[in-house]
């Protein structure tokens, strides 16, 4: 795992300094403290801060082709390498490495774009060839590793790992887009097609970008997509066997690494069958760590300890306080865009114990996407039931009602009945895309202020989400959702937190529920096999009751907790009261103070459950000081690697647009 970074002028091969292509991958060294390189041609630069995983002496990046006219800058990992070697030998291709760097390389010289698809694994890379003089970007199936990049006014294209690399360019100036405002408060994450800066675009998953000197930008193209609308006809029993043999080829392929490994175990479903696969496979006791909290109703630690007891792993349970809200600036140094889902709290914490042992963690992350085990999946189907059998009027008129209801923070979960019913009186994507969403429409148009709204340009968050239901390769409303999520909410909320928490501590986090032939197979489901009389993740269960016990399987899903309504109540009380002078917040002028206080207030008082909202301001302030302070001069120990090369001649226009086909 690494960080890359990297300048391309796409108008004429002007000169790139060295030491801001350096400054640029300096800003990574997080993602990669075990060595550092800088290559640079006319026209074009490339950075690389490594953590070495695989071939810890010969995998020194950038890296060159033999011949010297293509070079490469790779952070991920290819977990079918040696395969792919193998192919490239038989076509006369010869190595003097033996990781996956040079593989990628290699494939790509042989057989250009088209190599995406022979590769298992999680990455973003740039690679340079200097016959066509242009340069290729590509990000994984499933958005694991991120990569941004930008255009400057002079036709200078900046790309990263991260935004914080972007930020240190002298002619980068950050201007804040309300759009992806209006999206983080509605998710609490920027999703992927947008970005927190202006002109700042992400590659979306499963895309590349092929930039030409000379050439204008073309659009990002989609070389990997989801399909959910050919269910399988197999057997039940038959379609059991065949998870159970793409399990253990999924986690097998994640545990080659020349450095130690251990897995993330909570004691859920996902985390359990990992390490249970991840026993069967290792001939030693894997490593296990579990996160727990100081308060009962929060801690899991006791169904973690049952399944390392089970795989005799050898396991370390860290205990922090639930009141863990010190770690609210790292977490906005980590993340750059403003992030709100308080679960990175723990996740951070869980990669911080990983990393006291090893270099690699396996996380059990992708399931509930991928084998609809949201409980979000269960009642959008009920809805769904509810309003196939409704003719639209009295749909209408339900939801009405629900509008006229009160909300009840504080009832029973049975007796808030107010957003069921606006869900059944909306159409499917409309109701999906709230019940995905952190701050309704109504609650955000509280906090804006008149210039705000204007700046939106009618743009509403929630639009992405109607589109990708309603174009979504699909027979069914489950596989709607699903897809919209795998689209989405996976690569915006869950990945970001679980790359930028891990890397946040030199740590390679890996993800073997999200190897692309067990999505797609659990695409290809049956809604009934994935969802049943309430059960999700219906087949997975199934399929591992030989192998977990049933109170682990079938316990309601908890997950990582964060009590952020009671620190807003309590120690943080003083800071959500102080949110609507906050000086970023401020400064932009799109809010009304006044709102935000009566919300702080109307929550410390009691009187509604505002922590989610207040949360996402708060973060949304600190993640704006970072963003918008002036850049410090940077300074990091010498580099290593510094290479320059001869090339040749661009250009682009400014602004992201959606990927299109292959």
């Amino acid at each position: 795992m690494c960080g890359i970074a990297g300048i391309f002028h796409l108008d004429v091969p002007k000169p790139v300094d060295p030491e801001r292509v350096g400054a640029m991958a300096d800003t990574l060294a997080h993602r990669g403290p075990d060595g550092s390189g800088v290559w640079t041609a006319r026209g074009v630069g490339l950075g690389h801060r490594r953590l070495a995983i695989i071939d810890l002496e010969g995998g020194v990046q950038p890296m060159l082709s033999p011949d010297q006219r293509a070079v490469i800058t790779f952070n991920g990992e290819i977990y079918n390498y040696r395969e792919v070697r193998d192919s490239l030998e038989a076509k006369g291709h010869h190595f003097l490495t033996a990781g996956d760097t040079e593989t990628l390389l290699a494939a790509y010289r042989e057989w250009g774009p088209d190599c995406l698809a022979r590769l298992n694994g999680m990455f973003a890379f740039a690679i340079y060839d200097a016959r066509s003089d242009s340069l290729f970007l590509a990000r994984d199936r499933l958005g694991v590793k991120p990569l941004f990049y930008a255009e400057l006014g002079d036709g200078t294209l900046l790309f990263a790992s991260e935004l914080k690399a972007l930020l240190v360019h002298p002619r980068f100036r950050p201007e804040i887009s309300p759009q992806a405002v209006e999206d983080y408060l509605a998710f609490g994450y920027v999703p992927d097609d947008a970005s927190i800066l202006e002109g700042v675009c992400k590659l979306p998953a499963g895309t590349y970008l092929h930039l030409r000197r000379g050439h204008p930008l073309a659009q990002p193209v989609t070389w990997w997509d989801i399909d959910f609308s050919t269910p399988s006809a197999a057997r039940e029993a038959d379609l059991q066997e065949e998870l159970v043999e793409r399990l253990r080829q999924a986690v097998r392929s994640r545990m080659v690494a020349d450095v130690p490994l251990a897995a993330f175990l909570s004691g859920g479903v996902d985390s359990s069958a990992v390490v249970a696969f991840m026993a069967e496979a290792s001939k030693q006791a894997i490593r296990t760590c579990s996160i727990g909290f100081d308060r009962a109703d929060h801690d899991e630690t006791r169904y973690a300890a049952e399944i390392a007891e089970r795989f005799a792993t050898d396991h370390r349970t860290r205990t922090v306080d639930a009141d863990d809200f010190g770690l609210i600036d790292t977490l906005a140094a980590a993340f750059d865009e403003p992030f709100a889902d308080a679960s990175a709290l723990a996740t951070y914490r869980v990669c911080e114990l990983a990393r006291d042992r090893v270099k690699v963690a396996l996380s059990g992350d992708g399931a509930d996407e991928a084998f609809a085990g949201y409980r979000r999946y269960r009642m959008f189907m009920a809805e769904e039931q509810v309003r196939g059998h409704l003719p639209q009027g009295l749909r209408r008129g339900i939801g009405r009602l629900g509008d006229a209801c009160p909300k009840l923070d504080w009832a029973p979960r049975p007796l808030r009945a107010k957003t069921t019913l606006q869900a059944i009186g909306k159409d499917s994507g409309e109701a999906y895309a709230e019940a995905v969403g952190a701050t309704p429409p109504a609650i955000r148009s509280m906090l804006y202020g008149e210039d705000f709204r204007r700046a939106l340009q009618g743009h509403r968050a929630e639009d992405r989400y109607v589109k990708a239901m309603a174009e979504a390769p699909a027979r069914d409303a489950l596989g709607r959702a699903q897809y919209a999520d795998l689209k989405i909410w996976l690569p915006g909320d869950i990945l970001t937190k679980v790359d930028r928490t891990s890397m946040a501590v030199s740590l390679e986090a890996r993800e073997p529920l999200l190897d692309h032939r067990l999505v797609e197979f659990a695409a290809k489901l049956p809604p009934r096999l994935r969802l049943r009389r309430g059960q999700g993740k219906y087949l997975l269960k199934k399929s591992l009751e030989g192998r977990l016990p049933r109170d682990i399987l079938y316990r309601p899903k908890q997950g990582f907790v964060t009590p952020v309504s009671e620190w807003l109540r309590g120690p943080l009380a003083a800071e959500a009261a102080a949110i609507p002078q906050g000086s970023a917040l401020a400064t932009l002028g799109w809010f009304d103070p006044a709102a935000i206080a009566r919300l702080a207030d109307d929550h410390r008082r009691g009187r509604s459950d505002h922590g989610r909202l207040l949360w996402q301001l708060l973060m949304l302030e600190r993640s704006l000081c970072r963003l918008t302070a002036p850049a410090a001069p940077h300074h990091t120990e010498p580099r290593r690697n510094t290479v320059r090369l001869a090339a040749r001649g661009g250009r682009v226009r400014r602004g992201c647009v959606p990927p299109g086909p292959p």
